[in-house]
């Protein structure tokens, strides 16, 4: 990310704070008391984990102690290599994986398993999958595609304009033109706008989205990243985005978490933990970004993470270039990488924003990143 990006985005969004709210909804911009860190969080996990039985009777902590907040209007990205658990935590939070341990909490209430409870909690907490031609019926037209939702939960009146008013609000204009159309008719981004359009019509608080561009052409990708943007703006929902990308992370987040082996590695701003990033396995995933802050490309040695053999010490040790090139033996710090496990990371505590207007923060009211890294935590002055 270059020096002149980030000082785009940051005067971009001073310029916005600046603007009272009436005036940023004009503009397109968000208000800032959507999401100014006071608000409490709809989305909570605290202590979570999920454990799967894996073949000859191991067992695979695929999330192994996560804790997260998402509050109104916010757009958290998770973001990690594939096998990190990022999707089975996005699963979990939606109710499809029952935790090994730990709690998920919506509007401050553990959410419970009944089939009934869980249903009205779908309704709130919608998924937005990754490849939109297998999320659709190919003998379902768009209209009973979309409505699908509604009918499931037994919502009768107006159906025809709460589906019509989804698909507009989706992008697909004028709506009656796609009523009587089926998926093959229709290009990749427009059948992901549809699944976008069938997670609408039900009126959700928060959507969690699956790689949503994963499996679309270059060209596409801004055009549903733009969208997810304006759904925020515009009905202010706050939106939980599963990626390996960081540079999608970079576009449409307010915070990241970057998880490896079922555990939040670094947490915080986006702006922050992209432009300076704490710990290595986030480093070596800025350090192949265009124009990145980190000086080198880190390639990572050793084999990709298994959850059925989470190391001791820092579970990413074995692959990591600081312990490897001795700057973790300078500080001071290598057994405790190799044997020493790290706290899992606490839930964030936002501080209210200052009232004279710091420009240094984040609409969040949050400044800094936290990570969980022995090195980290011993060459700088910043609490995890």
């Amino acid at each position: 990310m270059s020096g002149d990006a980030t000082n785009e985005r940051s005067g971009r969004q001073s310029e916005e704070r600046a603007q009272p709210p009436a005036e940023q909804a004009r503009n397109g911009a968000r208000p800032e008391n959507m999401n100014d860190g006071t608000a409490a969080p709809m989305l909570s996990a605290r202590d979570l984990a999920v454990q799967f039985t894996a073949p000859g009777g191991r067992v695979a902590r695929a999330v192994d102690g996560v804790n997260l907040d998402l509050r109104p209007g916010e757009i958290l990205a998770l973001a990690g290599e594939s096998g990190c658990g990022k999707t089975t935590l996005a699963r979990t939070l939606l109710g499809l994986e029952r935790p090994t341990a730990g709690t998920v909490s919506y509007g401050g209430s553990a959410l419970r398993y009944s089939t009934k409870a869980l249903k009205r909690y779908r309704r709130a907490v919608q998924l937005v999958l990754q490849d939109p031609t297998g999320a659709l019926n190919p003998r379902h037209t768009v209209y009973d595609a979309v409505a699908e939702g509604l009918r499931i939960h037994r919502v009768h009146d107006n159906e025809r304009d709460r589906v019509a008013d989804a698909l507009s609000r989706a992008g697909l204009r004028p709506p009656e033109k796609f009523f009587l159309t089926y998926p093959h008719e229709l290009s990749g981004g427009q059948r992901q706008r549809v699944v976008i359009a069938g997670a609408l019509v039900l009126e959700p608080q928060i959507i969690i989205a699956d790689e949503p561009v994963a499996s679309l052409d270059a060209s596409v990708r801004g055009e549903i990243l733009a969208l997810i943007m304006r759904l925020r703006d515009e009905l202010g929902l706050a939106a939980i985005v599963v990626t390996h990308d960081l540079g999608l992370a970079w576009n449409i987040a307010d915070r990241i978490a970057v998880m490896y082996l079922g555990r939040i590695v670094e947490e915080g701003p986006v702006d922050r933990v992209l432009t300076e990033p704490r710990h290595p396995y986030t480093r070596a995933l800025v350090s192949v970004l265009p124009n990145s802050p980190v000086p080198e490309p880190v390639v990572l040695s050793g084999e990709p993470p298994d959850a059925t053999e989470v190391p001791g010490g820092c579970r990413f040790h074995p692959r990591c270039q600081v312990l490897a090139s001795g700057l973790a033996e300078q500080a001071g710090v290598a057994d405790a990488c190799r044997r020493t496990d790290l706290p899992v990371l606490s839930a964030e505590t936002r501080r209210p924003p200052d009232t004279a207007g710091d420009p240094g923060q984040s609409a969040a009211g949050d400044t800094g990143s936290r990570v969980a890294c022995h090195y980290a935590h011993a060459t700088t002055a910043s609490p995890a």
